[in-house]
Formats: structure tokens, sequence, C-alpha cells
């Protein structure tokens, strides 16, 4: 086999993740690298912090980007918060929760799930139940954005609960950093994670964290050591604390430039300019896609504007519909997981993909393949649908 340089087909990003990136910050991770321990870099990281903090909407000085993609965040708050024998209030509804009961359980902690149907937020009302059961446990764990279904739980709530019953709380951002509200300090939020490719659209590989002091307490006081040495944040901490820097791991300079880039552009846009238009671009995506006469999976008011769920229309392949979608149009969106396998589809609207050129351009080649595929929609009913919507909204 001959083997030259790789170059990429050009796509449009509009499946669960990863979003488009924009050129600044492909151009950001083309500049030269520098070593992991050079003053300048250092002060790079300081700047991340501190942009990271704004997007968290928090002030936690733990607050870093774990070198490595968001399920080594999400591992990263289990490995450093379970213990061995802890009980744990998991919430399933989707493929997430489940990657989470698995944490709790590889790190020796018993999972307690509270099983909601995928496509349905948590309810709080079983997560009370739940404690009220097992008021030995000592964590719960939910996904505020569940990127399997684009379902939306009310964090702010549950994290209430779980507090009133003394418990620390894990929560799965990947999906709503940046793309929709997420107040880390106002919520009370202990330990959360998210990753790079979603909304802030940066290239894969990194994963925010933010712990508050509770839960940086709960961690400085474990009786046995954190399973994972490259995740242990009492190390990791020496890297990434003040003063000093310690040797811990050679950070992705490269990439940090990237996210660097990427957080400087979310504050140029301001936080809520960002959610807001998140929200604007899928009331757009919202009125095309139901005026082909196709429907969401998720109820109103409890769906992810940057992740949408939609239910594939009677006797179309979900497959087929997609590899069409790739080589006819370059278009990327996702398939269904677990149990919504060839049931969904799933588009994505998040960070940089989320424009109105993007809208318009995946209608146009939905309506144009569904129509080939004799699927029961209307045609030549979506652009015009959204851009009436873009206009209202």
């Amino acid at each position: 086999m001959k083997v030259t340089s790789f170059t990429p087909p050009v796509r449009t990003l509009m499946g669960p993740g990863p979003s488009d990136v924009p050129a600044r910050v492909l151009a950001a991770m083309a500049r030269p690298t520098i070593g992991h321990l050079d003053p300048a870099f250092v002060s790079m990281m300081d700047e991340i912090k501190h942009l990271l903090q704004y997007a968290f909407q928090t002030k936690n000085a733990l607050t870093i980007p774990v070198s490595a993609p968001g399920s080594a965040g999400m591992e990263a708050c289990f490995a450093n918060l379970v213990e061995p024998g802890d009980k744990v209030i998991v919430c399933v509804n989707g493929v997430f929760g489940v990657r989470m009961q698995e944490n709790v359980e590889r790190g020796g902690g018993v999972a307690v799930t509270v099983e909601d149907a995928w496509g349905e937020p948590v309810d709080p009302d079983k997560l009370e139940v739940a404690l009220r059961t097992n008021r030995d446990a000592k964590i719960v764990a939910f996904v505020h954005a569940e990127t399997s279904t684009g379902v939306q739980s009310d964090a702010k709530t549950l994290v209430e609960i779980a507090h009133r019953h003394g418990c620390l709380t894990i929560v799965d951002a990947v999906t709503s950093l940046g793309g929709s509200p997420l107040a880390v300090d106002e919520w009370s939020l202990d330990a959360v994670y998210a990753g790079s490719q979603k909304c802030l659209s940066c290239a894969p590989g990194l994963a925010p964290v933010s712990f508050n002091e509770r839960a940086v307490e709960r961690i400085k006081a474990r009786k046995t050591k954190v399973q994972s040495w490259f995740l242990d944040l009492n190390l990791v901490m020496g890297y990434w604390g003040g003063g000093k820097r310690a040797y811990h791991h050679t950070a992705p300079i490269n990439a940090l430039y990237g996210l660097h880039e990427a957080l400087v552009m979310l504050r140029e846009e301001g936080l809520e300019n960002a959610w807001a238009r998140h929200r604007r671009m899928h009331l757009a995506l919202r009125a095309g896609i139901e005026a082909m006469g196709l429907k969401f999976l998720v109820r109103e008011g409890a769906r992810l504007p940057q992740l949408n769920a939609v239910l594939v229309p009677e006797g179309v392949d979900e497959a087929q519909l997609r590899q069409r979608l790739l080589e006819e149009y370059h278009l990327e969106i996702g398939a269904g997981l677990g149990a919504l396998a060839g049931k969904i589809i799933r588009i994505g609207l998040m960070g940089h993909s989320a424009s109105m050129k993007n809208v318009m351009y995946c209608l146009g080649a939905l309506e144009s393949v569904l129509g080939e595929m004799r699927a029961p929609v209307q045609t030549g009913v979506a652009m015009n649908a959204a851009q009436n919507a873009a206009v209202l909204n």
C-alpha cells in the first residue's frame, strides 16, 4: 500500500459532534509548538482557566481542561470522587447515563440507577424516592444534556434534591457547555465535565472540568488512592495550579492553542448571545422539519436546541439516508444509539455549525434525499418555513 499525506474531505458537520471548527481555531492550532513548561505557555494556561470559568459561569479554582476527550473528563470526576464501596445514585435516560453507571462500577462503587425513558428528562420525583430509599448514598450523577436523545434535564432542581440529602453531584455538560444555559455556581454543581468538540467548536481531544470546594475537600479526604494516576487531580493540579508548575504530563500544546482561541471567540460573542443563537437556529430547523411532516423524539420544552433527535419516516432506511447525505452533500448527521438505533437521526446545531447557512443546507438536502426515497414527507416547503421562523425569532 502506498501511503501519502492525508487530505480529509470537506464536510458540513451537523451530527452529535464534532462540530465545524472555525478557521480561526484551526489557524491557532497551526502556530509554533513551544514547551509545556515554557513561561509563555504557562501564561496561556492561566488564561484558559479564566476563560473556562466564564464558560462554566463559575469561580471554582479547580477549573481546567483534562488532556483527553470528554469521556476522560467523565472518568476524572468519577475516579476522583468515588471510592470503593461508595453508593452513587445514577440517573439514566440515555447512553451517557449508562456510561456514568459503568464508571461507578469500574471504580468499585455501588450504582443505584434511576431509570427514565430515553427521550424524557430525568424525573426529580424519582430521584427523591431513590435518595429516601438509599440514605447512605454519597453522590448523585446525571446528564444535563443527553447527547443520545437530545433531551435536557433540570440540573438546578436535581442538584437541590441531591444536596438536601447530603450528596455531592457529578454532572455531564458535554453538549450543554456554550450551547444552552449552564450556571455552575448559581446551581451549585459540585463536579461538572464537558468536551471541546461540541458547542465550543474546537477540535476533539480536551475535556473541560470544574470542581467546587466541596468536591475538592472530598478528593483531599479520600482514604484510598485515586485509581488512575493520569487523572488523579491531586497530581494534575501541581501542573495546572498557581505558582511553580510541577511536571505531570506533556500537555497537548497545539490543541490547547485551539481551545484558547475557541474560548476567546465565545467571550467575544458573549455567552448569553451564544445561547440565544443556538436557540434561534433550533427554532428555524424545527419549523422546516415540522413543515416536512417529520416529528421530534423529545417533547417541546425538554429539547436541546443544539441536538435535535428527529424520528425517521416510515419506510425509510435510516443508514441509507445518512449515507446519501454524506456521499451526495458531504453532510454528516448522526444515527440513533442503543434502543433508538435505526429509529432517529440526530441533527447537531453546535457552535460554529449553528448557523442559518447550515440550517438551510441541511433542510434542502433532507428534502431532496427523502423525496427521492419516496418518504411520506412534504417537499418544497422546509426552507421557506425555516426562513420565516428565522425572521420571527
